[in-house]
């Protein structure tokens, strides 16, 4: 075999590399950190693995038990041919193009693309049918590297970790880290099986099961690779082996994990879902990660002015509990206005008629007359006249069994012919024009005529498998959700400067591509438990902390101590206040306030900086010991620190040192008491004294 490298690009501290095999005329990706090289391809005993992973109906499908477990390196696959590169760039951005073709007539174009200063690229699929029949798809990739570890003689047994995040309801972002062989991903001894780990998630939440994420580490030389995908539907991510090299793939769910055929006719062309791809060196997972989450930055910056304040965001949900009225609304109003609120969410119900539930009856959305026998506007009108932005719930692709709507079956969707029905919910076909006109009236034109500046899109269910579409299910599903992110454009389009919330049941749509769409997102529905502290540090790993949404419901019950632990929860990203702030003591409110004003003095920090992670591994969520200690540094010299204590022993100290250049000192402290945190011989350290307790210091560094 002789395999030689086609080209080399620097993209900033990356290095895009393609190498393509002579006989076969198969071109593999890999990209590595820009200061260092490969070793020779010879070290290796590996074959080139395809920088696109495609399958079609009728080609042969790939032998060595591969069945039921990969459609990877298929007939399809080995039929591609090199053409050429094409390159376009120009002072702020570089696109490389990589041109396969097949003899019998299809074409598939794999787009790289890099951005003048940021660590992150993307890469997505074209398919491109120039044959005059059509073709069934059954896979593509949106991205596939090879040849990992590049730095390691041989097979580096024990050296490659795999780290993924799961997340399941209410417990979100837990780091799963795992070696090759613990997956069972050496090649075997004759090197003829085929080892894959194919894994996602299946229906319209993006992040059930697991997020959209994969980091690969090569322990040895401490080289990582990072992927995530932006797709609001079925996805998959597949590590494969059948030699030294390790291959890392992704994009929407293939047919045999997701159901997912496509039918691509003469002349036209299928696009996949993007990737965002990284690589560094050094650090650990944490670093990798936060490269990943900076590829939405640009997006997000350059939205509402407003929302660059990150404002403080009250929710009436764990007040009314779903039953918004003007008379309650108007009672929170006289307790919270003028304390530092920025944005008032009026939340699910206000639609609800009397002795009905708000989870069954969301789809007609037309305002109870009981709970605001005056009209909203009146309602509205109070809230501005508080000095706060307005803001209004909806769950606008799908209706509750109680709505008129639920009957409108020729517009929701189907499998197998029968209306697609969970326990409480159908689904609107978003693809359907009826449909856009209705939402257009009952969303749209609501938030334009209550004059509303914040719009939270909650989801809480999933299509599953998916929907009735003459491809497949999950191209009808996939169909669907492209439709359901149309309208959210359109939204954004129809009403310039609106702040939205990305919601469903908490963070199950904590993906790059709503992600990018959206000012922030519900970082989860654990809005009262003690693992809220650690579901909201997991989330510096997948989302921007400025777009975390992270809840402090504060009960009229509580001690001055958990209200400063409810508090000091939302210094991990966006602060929003729910509960009984009609009834707080004066001693209560002090807490609060405080925690406020630590909040927005700390805000410039979680817009821009970088996290660090301390404390010992945590194994239960819902009855948490020990401790966790984030540190985030920002720029212009300043810092904070959040400490929570758990249950169980506590520690004599906690200690967090920095690697940081410099010595910086305690600016202000948050807590309920007067607790001891001090800065001696350049770490950070505490005393605890209470379990279930939360401190936190604004630090800045000290110019000599």
């Amino acid at each position: 075999m002789s395999v030689v490298l086609l080209k080399e690009y620097e993209l900033g501290d990356m290095k895009a590399q393609y190498y393509c095999d002579e006989q076969s005329q198969n071109v593999e990706l890999m990209i590595i950190p820009a200061a260092l090289e490969p070793n020779v391809w010879e070290q290796k005993k590996q074959v080139v693995d395809s920088l696109v992973q495609v399958k079609l109906v009728g080609d042969t499908y790939p032998g060595s038990f591969a069945g039921g477990g990969t459609l990877r390196q298929s007939e399809t696959v080995g039929r591609l041919r090199f053409k050429a590169q094409q390159i376009e760039k120009d002072q702020t951005a570089m696109c490389i193009t990589t041109i396969l073709e097949d003899v019998r007539g299809y074409t598939v174009k794999h787009h790289l693309i890099w951005k003048s200063g940021q660590v992150t690229l993307r890469s997505y699929t074209e398919f491109c049918n120039a044959t005059q029949e059509s073709v069934k798809l059954e896979l593509l990739s949106s991205f596939s590297l090879g040849g990992i570890s590049p730095f390691l003689a041989g097979a580096g047994y024990g050296q490659i970790d795999i780290h993924r995040i799961r997340s399941v309801w209410s417990m979100e972002g837990r780091l799963e880290t795992r070696s090759l062989e613990e997956l069972q991903l050496e090649p075997s001894w004759e090197g003829h099986a085929v080892r894959c780990e194919r894994f996602g998630q299946v229906g319209s939440l993006a992040v059930n099961h697991y997020f959209p994420y994969l980091v690969v580490e090569d322990k040895q030389t401490g080289v990582f690779w990072g992927a995530q995908l932006a797709h609001n539907a079925s996805w998959q991510m597949e590590l494969y082996r059948r030699d030294d090299g390790l291959a890392v793939s992704g994009g929407l769910a293939d047919r045999e994990f997701g159901h997912w055929v496509k039918t691509v006719e003469p002349g036209e062309t299928f696009i996949s879902p993007e990737a965002i791809l990284t690589t560094c060196h050094g650090g650990i997972v944490d670093d990798v990660s936060q490269r990943l989450t900076s590829a939405v930055a640009e997006q997000v910056n350059a939205g509402p002015k407003k929302e660059q304040e990150l404002p403080v965001i009250f929710n009436e949900y764990c007040t009314t509990w779903g039953c918004p009225s003007h008379e309650n609304i108007t009672g929170i109003l006289d307790s919270i206005k003028d304390r530092g609120f920025d944005y008032f969410v009026i939340d699910c119900g206000w639609y609800k008629e009397d002795g009905v539930s708000w989870n069954i009856s969301m789809g007609d959305y037309q305002v109870s007359e009981a709970l605001f026998p005056e009209g909203l506007g009146k309602t509205v009108e109070a809230i501005k006249e508080a000095g706060l932005v307005p803001g209004i719930w909806f769950e606008i692709d799908t209706v509750g069994k109680a709505a008129k709507a639920y009957q409108l079956e020729e517009h929701l969707l189907k499998r197998d012919g029968v209306t697609l029905t969970t326990s409480m919910r159908r689904f609107w076909n978003m693809a359907d024009p009826w449909v856009e006109d209705y939402l257009c009236e009952r969303v749209i034109r609501m938030l334009k005529d209550y004059d509303f500046g914040y719009m939270k899109m909650d989801y809480n269910d999933t299509i599953g498998l998916g929907c009735d579409d003459p491809d497949s299910l999950g191209e009808g599903l996939r169909k669907n959700m492209a439709a359901s992110y149309r309208f959210i454009e359109k939204v954004k389009r129809e009403i310039p400067g609106i702040i939205l919330e990305n919601c469903a049941s908490g963070g199950h749509k904590q993906e790059p591509l709503m992600m990018e769409l959206t000012s922030m997102s519900s970082f989860s529905d654990a809005h009262e438990c003690e693992e809220i502290p650690i579901i909201a540090a997991n989330m510096h790993r997948v989302i921007l902390p400025r777009q975390s949404q992270i809840w402090a419901v504060i009960r009229k019950e509580d001690s001055l101590k958990r209200i400063a632990y409810s508090v000091a929860n939302t210094f991990l990203g966006r602060m929003c206040i729910s509960g009984d702030v009609t009834d707080l003591s004066e001693q209560q409110w002090q807490v609060l306030d405080q925690g406020i004003a630590f909040y927005k003095s700390i805000a410039p920090i979680i817009k821009e900086g970088y996290t660090k992670w301390y404390g010992p591994e945590i194994q239960s969520y819902r009855h948490p010991t020990g401790w966790q200690g984030i540190l985030r540094i920002g720029i212009e010299d300043q810092a904070f620190a959040v400490i929570h204590t758990f249950n169980g022993e506590l520690p004599d100290y906690i200690e967090m040192a920095w690697e940081d250049s410099g010595e910086y000192m305690i600016e202000e402290t948050y807590s309920h008491s007067q607790d001891i945190v001090q800065i001696i011989n350049g770490i950070l350290t505490y005393r605890p004294t209470e379990n279930m307790s939360a401190v936190a210091v604004r630090l800045r560094k000290v110019r000599k």
